[in-house]
């Protein structure tokens, strides 16, 4: 999904909240109802676009962008059962760059990252997409789909929990 979809939920979300207030003429406020459907729908874009920034950034390999996205207060959990577990939970953005970030970018030169689809609910961002990479200490690829859900608060991901094929991983990563 890109970030100009994210431009049009945040201007879709503008029209609705001035075409209610323009239907309600004699008050000056909005119901609480229609206040907190639209805050919702602009909390839906900018989370979003939160996470959908960090996805840029990865494929980017900027991690100074990654890094300013990250909370200090940040939980990383990877997949029980995979080769990046062995650390879990890990606690703050250091510890995600060097645990996880690192040494699959160690393990996998050409190691890619694709979204497919990105589904939110209020502070909650869930991602489907695919790994794929050459591991270059056995020569195996990975091609593994993925499901990141995302928690986002005030603009910066406080938590993350991936799931994995995470047989195929450790397959790919496990000399024969």
């Amino acid at each position: 999904m890109s970030l100009n979809r994210v431009s049009k939920a945040a201007l879709i979300a503008t029209a609705m909240l001035g075409a209610h207030t323009a239907a309600w003429a004699a008050p000056t406020t909005l119901p609480v109802a229609l206040t907190t459907a639209s805050t919702a729908m602009v909390d839906d874009a900018a989370n979003q676009a939160v996470v959908e920034t960090l996805y840029s950034a990865f494929a980017a390999g900027d991690g100074a962008t990654i890094a300013a996205i990250l909370s200090p207060d940040l939980v990383w959990m990877e997949a029980e059962g995979g080769p990046y577990a062995d650390l879990n939970p890990y606690a703050g953005p250091p510890a995600v760059f060097e645990g996880v970030f690192g040494r699959i970018g160690a393990a996998f030169p050409d190691f890619k990252v694709t979204p497919a689809k990105l589904h939110v609910s209020g502070d909650t961002v869930f991602v489907q997409g695919r790994y794929t990479g050459t591991n270059a200490a056995t020569g195996e690829a990975v091609d593994a789909q993925f499901m990141h859900v995302f928690t986002v608060s005030g603009g910066k991901i406080v938590a993350m929990q991936q799931y994995t094929d995470t047989a195929q991983w450790v397959d790919v990563v496990t000399p024969d």
